[in-house]
C-alpha cells in the first residue's frame, strides 16, 4: 500500500498538477455548456466564480506594475468564459425546474434573487440594468480605452526604448544580460497592453450577453411556465423573473469585480508601491488638505436641514487625522513629503558641474531620422545592424585592425529619412535612404532615365534614382546597379570607414594590435616597444600607411622593419618609407594583381631633376607655383586617361620624392597612388604609359 501511494505521488507531482490545472478547467467550463448540472454543483461553481473574481481584483490591487500580473488577459478570457458557461447551465435548470419555486435553481440564485433585491421583480430588473450599465458604459469602456491608448503609445515607444537599451549597452552602462532582460520587458509590456486591448472586448461582450440572456430567460420562462406547466401568467412572470434576476446578478457582480480589476491594472502609474499604499500615501499625506476638507465638511454640517451629526462626525474625523499626522511629522515618526526646490535653488544647483557632465565623444557614430529606426532596431530585425557587424569584421580582415564600434542613435533634428555619419563628433558623411525603395545607380553606361526620385549616390557621387520595387527589373535591364536602402547606408559607412582608417587607429587600438601580435611573437614586440620606439611613433607609422591605403595586416614584417631601423632613426616619415619598401610586393599586388605588367605614369626626366634639386637645396620641398600648377594639371589628365582604359592611376617616382608628391598630388587627385622605384620588386615588369611634364 505504501508502495502504491509512493508511486502515485511520483506520478502526480506538483508540476504535473499545475500544468494540468488550466486544461482541466477549460474542459469543465465547456462541459457545463453541454451537460446538465445538479443544483448543488451549480452552487459550487457560482461560489467558485465569485471567489476567483475577488482574488483577481486583490491581485490586481497588490501588483506593483502591470507585468506583475502578465497573465491577466488570459484570466480575463477564462473568467468570462466561465460566467457564460454558468449562464447556460443555470438557464437550463431555471427553465427545466423553475416551476418548482425560487429554490429550484439552487441556493445561490435564490439568495441573489430574494435577499439582495427583496424578492421584488421591478427592483431586481432595475438593479441588474444599473449594474450592467455601470460595467458596460463606465468601467469596461474606460479600461478598454486606457488599454488601447497604452498599447498604441507603448508600441510607438518601442524603437526608442530599444535604441536606448542599445546605447546603454554600447556605453558600458549595462551588460548583455541586463540588456537582454530589458529588451524582453519592453516586448512583454507591448504584448501585455495589446492583449488587454483585445481582452477588454470580451468583457464588453459579456455585459451585452447578460442583458440578452436576461430577456431571453424571462420570455422563455413565461412560455415554459404557462404553456408547459399550466401556471398562471402572473405566477410564471414572478417566479421566472426572480430566478432570472438572481441568475443575472450572480454572474454580473463577478463580471463587475473583474472589470474593476482590469481598470486597476491598466491605469497603474509607477511601480514602487501597490495601489493601496499609493492612494493612502498620496491622498491622506497632506495635512493641509485634510484640515481644509474637515473645515468645509464642518461648515456644511452647521447648515439647518442637513444631516448635522454625520457631517460633523466626518469633519471631526478629518480634523483628528490631520492633527495626528502633523504630530507624527513633527516627532519624525514619518518621512516628510518631498517638496520641489524653489527656482533659485534649482538654478544654483544646475550651475554646479561635475565630471559626470563630461561625456566622451563617439569615435564612430551613425545618427538616423525616425523613419530609418526600423533599419537599426534589433526587435524589428533591422537589416542594417547585421550589415554593420559584417562591415567591422571585413574591415578588420582587410585592413588589419579592429575599429571602434559604430554607436547608433536616433536624431529628431534630422529629416525623417536622413542619416549622418560622424567621426569623433564631426560629420564626415550624410545622405538619405527610403526603406522599401531601391537606389538605381548609374555606373556610366545605361540605356535611359528612370521614373523615380533623382538623387546622387552618397558613397561615390554617381547619379542615381530612388525607385519602387515594380521598377527594379526595368532598371536592371537598362544597366543600372540596384541596391536596397540598408545597402546604401552600409556602403556609405564602409566608404567613410576606409577613407578615414588612419584616424580610426588611435593609441588604444595600436596598443591592442601590438598586444595581439605579442601573443604569437612576444619577444619581437618586447624588443621594439618600448625599448626602441614609443607606441606613439609606431602609431604614426601605421597611420601613414593607412592614409595611403596600405593595409597593415602584415604586422610581423612591419615590426621587424621598425626594429631594424629604429636604432638609426626615430623619424616616423623615414620609418614609413622603409616599411613601404618591405611591403612593396604587397602594395604592387593590390594595384596590379597576379604577375600582370605594371603600367604606370612617370616623371619626365627634366622635371624629375628639377624636383630633386628643389628637395636637395631648399630642404622643405617647396615647388615654384607655375611648376606646381602644371604638375597638378598634367597629373590629373594622365590619371583620368589611366582610369578610362581600366588601369589604376599610379605614379612611379624616385624614393626621395615619393612622400612629397604623394601629399601634394593626392589632394587634387584622390585616386592617385604614388609609389617609389625602390618599392617595385625586381620580378615585376614596368611599362610607362605616360610622362608627367612631357611636351604636348
Amino acid at each position: 500500500m505504501a508502495t502504491g501511494t509512493l508511486n502515485l505521488r511520483q506520478v502526480f507531482t506538483p508540476q504535473l498538477i499545475r500544468s494540468l490545472a488550466a486544461p482541466l478547467l477549460i474542459i469543465i467550463i465547456l462541459a457545463m455548456m453541454v451537460l446538465p448540472l445538479p443544483v448543488f454543483l451549480l452552487d459550487v461553481f457560482f461560489t467558485f466564480n465569485i471567489s476567483v473574481s475577488v482574488m483577481v481584483m486583490l491581485v490586481a490591487m497588490y501588483a506593483r506594475k502591470p507585468l506583475d500580473f502578465s497573465a491577466f488577459p488570459t484570466v480575463l478570457l477564462v473568467t468570462t468564459l466561465l460566467r457564460l458557461s454558468l449562464n447556460v447551465a443555470s438557464t437550463r435548470i431555471v427553465l427545466l425546474q423553475g416551476h418548482g419555486g425560487s429554490a429550484a435553481a439552487g441556493k445561490v440564485i435564490e439568495a441573489f434573487g430574494q435577499f439582495l433585491v427583496g424578492g421584488n421583480t421591478a427592483v431586481g430588473i432595475v438593479v441588474f440594468v444599473i449594474l450592467t450599465v455601470i460595467n458596460f458604459v463606465v468601467i469596461t469602456k474606460g479600461a478598454g480605452r486606457i488599454a488601447e491608448v497604452s498599447a498604441r503609445f507603448t508600441l510607438d515607444a518601442m524603437p526608442g526604448k530599444q535604441m536606448a537599451i542599445d546605447a546603454d549597452l554600447n556605453a558600458g552602462l549595462i551588460d548583455e544580460k541586463t540588456a537582454k532582460q530589458r529588451r524582453k520587458e519592453v516586448a512583454q509590456e507591448s504584448d501585455f497592453f495589446g492583449a488587454m486591448d483585445g481582452a477588454s472586448k470580451f468583457v464588453r461582450g459579456d455585459a451585452i450577453a447578460g442583458i440578452l440572456i436576461l430577456l431571453i430567460n424571462i420570455l422563455g420562462g413565461l412560455f415554459v411556465g404557462v404553456a408547459q406547466h399550466d401556471m398562471a401568467f402572473a405566477d410564471a412572470a414572478h417566479t421566472y423573473t426572480i430566478l432570472t434576476i438572481g441568475d443575472g446578478l450572480v454572474a454580473q457582480i463577478p463580471s463587475l469585480i473583474v472589470s474593476v480589476a482590469a481598470g486597476l491594472v491598466v491605469s497603474r502609474v509607477g511601480d514602487d508601491e501597490d495601489i493601496g499604499a499609493q492612494v493612502v500615501g498620496q491622498v491622506f499625506s497632506n495635512t493641509q488638505v485634510l484640515a481644509i476638507t474637515g473645515c468645509i465638511v464642518g461648515i456644511l454640517g452647521l447648515i439647518p436641514g442637513m444631516p448635522n451629526l454625520v457631517f460633523l462626525l466626518f469633519a471631526s474625523a478629518l480634523g483628528a487625522l490631520a492633527w495626528r499626522r502633523r504630530r507624527r511629522l513633527a516627532a519624525g515618526l514619518e518621512p516628510a513629503p518631498v517638496e520641489e526646490a524653489p527656482p533659485e535653488a534649482q538654478a544654483a544647483e544646475a550651475q554646479e558641474a561635475s565630471w559626470n557632465d563630461v561625456s566622451p565623444v563617439d569615435v564612430l557614430g551613425l545618427e538616423v531620422g525616425y523613419r530609418l529606426i526600423p533599419m537599426v532596431d534589433k526587435s524589428q530585425d533591422g537589416e542594417l545592424l547585421r550589415r554593420i557587424r559584417g562591415l567591422r569584421k571585413k574591415f578588420a580582415q582587410d585592413v588589419g585592425f579592429l575599429s571602434s564600434p559604430v554607436h547608433i542613435r536616433d536624431n529628431l533634428e534630422l529629416k525623417p529619412n536622413a542619416y549622418r555619419i560622424t567621426l569623433k563628433g564631426v560629420e564626415v558623411g550624410a545622405g538619405e535612404a527610403f526603406p522599401g525603395q531601391f537606389l538605381a545607380i548609374n555606373p556610366g553606361r545605361v540605356a535611359g532615365a528612370l521614373a523615380g526620385r533623382e538623387t546622387i549616390d552618397p558613397a561615390f557621387g554617381l547619379p542615381a534614382y530612388w525607385i519602387d520595387n515594380a521598377s527594379r527589373e526595368q532598371a536592371h535591364a537598362q544597366g543600372y546597379t540596384v541596391v536596397d536602402a540598408s545597402t546604401v547606408v552600409a556602403t556609405h559607412l564602409n566608404h567613410v570607414i576606409l577613407s578615414h582608417a588612419s584616424e580610426l587607429l588611435g593609441r588604444s587600438e595600436t596598443q591592442a594590435l601590438l598586444d595581439h601580435i605579442a601573443q604569437e611573437a612576444p619577444k619581437l614586440i618586447e624588443d621594439l616597444v618600448p625599448k626602441l620606439l614609443p607606441v606613439s611613433t609606431v602609431q604614426r607609422v601605421l597611420q601613414n600607411l593607412l592614409a595611403e591605403e596600405v593595409n597593415i595586416r602584415d604586422m610581423r614584417t612591419i615590426v621587424e622593419v621598425l626594429a631594424e631601423y629604429a636604432p638609426r632613426t626615430q623619424d616616423a616619415t623615414e620609418l614609413t618609407s622603409r616599411v613601404r619598401e618591405a611591403l612593396g610586393r604587397a602594395i604592387l599586388q593590390s594595384l596590379f594583381p597576379g604577375n600582370a605588367e605594371v603600367q604606370v605614369m612617370a616623371l619626365e626626366p627634366g622635371l624629375e631633376r628639377i624636383l630633386l634639386q628643389a628637395m636637395g637645396t631648399g630642404g622643405d620641398g617647396a615647388i615654384e607655383p607655375g611648376l606646381a600648377d602644371t604638375l597638378l594639371r598634367q597629373t590629373a589628365q594622365l590619371a583620368q586617361r589611366q582610369e578610362d582604359i581600366g588601369l589604376p592611376a599610379v605614379l612611379l617616382v624616385p624614393a626621395q620624392l615619393r612622400m612629397l608628391l604623394s601629399r601634394f598630388l593626392r589632394r587634387a587627385v584622390p585616386s592617385l597612388r604614388v609609389i617609389a622605384n625602390s618599392e617595385v620588386p625586381e620580378s615585376r615588369t614596368i611599362r610607362v604609359t605616360g610622362m608627367v611634364g612631357a611636351a604636348g
